[in-house]
């Protein structure tokens, strides 16, 4: 990086800012949506809904078997990409026992 010039050093920056604003949006979300839920007053966690959604099944109920090392990332890609995955396991969700959501703590 000898001749780096102030467009590619520009570049750089701008990268670096969109991806740190990538991997905050969900936390910059997630604030958002609990304070405007906690001024209508209505339950910060649900929504009034009275249930959770499981973090490990995304809702599903169904978890994929995974190998030693979870890298969830890779079968993120492999979904979105249109590939069903037909080397991978599915089977009932241990966190949720297959319901794919949970009671409020805070409602319930």
């Amino acid at each position: 990086m000898e001749n780096i010039t102030a467009s590619e050093i520009a570049g750089f920056g701008v990268g670096t800012l969109l991806l740190c604003a990538t991997i905050a949006a969900p936390r910059i979300d997630a604030f958002i949506s609990a304070s405007q839920r906690s001024s209508l007053g209505i339950c910060k966690k649900c929504g009034d809904l009275r249930m959770i959604a499981c973090s490990r099944c995304k809702g599903l109920g169904l978890a994929k078997a995974s190998g030693p090392l979870n890298l969830s990332f890779i079968g993120d890609l492999f979904e979105s990409s249109g590939d069903n995955g037909s080397n991978m396991r599915s089977a009932s969700c241990t966190a949720c026992q297959g319901r794919g959501h949970f009671s409020c703590p805070d409602c319930s």
